[in-house]
């Protein structure tokens, strides 16, 4: 695989720095400017947006294979998957824990059924209530 900062006249570690210090801390483009000119490298805001648009997902995805990697250390790793949300009868619901609790986005209404057929009585029972008052 060839090197993807080959083209570029700065270093690999002043670009990732750069990158990381944009999407780590709540910062603008020019305050990562200023804080590097405080550190004597003196480079332009586009550069960093540049940089960040360049090399943002191949950090990301390195930060992920680690991760991964991380886990399958563990002799007994598994991915629990927490919360997922589904449209019932075409409302944006919450499936929480395995399928053990139900919210509706529904700021009137949230409802915990533990079988199919309690979230189907609380589906039809959101549609009556978030129906406009007349």
């Amino acid at each position: 695989m060839s090197n993807p900062f080959r083209y570029f006249n700065s270093s690999p570690e002043v670009i990732r720095l750069v990158v990381m210090m944009y999407v780590k801390y709540p910062l603008s483009l020019r305050n990562v400017e200023d804080l590097l000119a405080e550190r004597g490298i003196d480079i332009c805001h586009e550069t960093v947006r540049f940089w960040w648009n360049r090399f943002g997902p191949m950090f990301a995805a390195e930060i992920r294979q680690k991760r991964v990697q991380r886990m399958k250390a563990f002799t007994h790793w598994r991915w629990h998957l927490d919360e997922v949300y589904v449209k019932i009868n075409g409302q944006y619901c919450q499936l929480n824990a395995g399928g053990r609790s139900y919210f509706c986005a529904s700021p009137r209404y949230a409802a915990a059924v533990a079988s199919r057929q309690a979230s189907l009585a609380a589906a039809r029972k959101v549609r009556r209530v978030d129906r406009p008052i007349r």
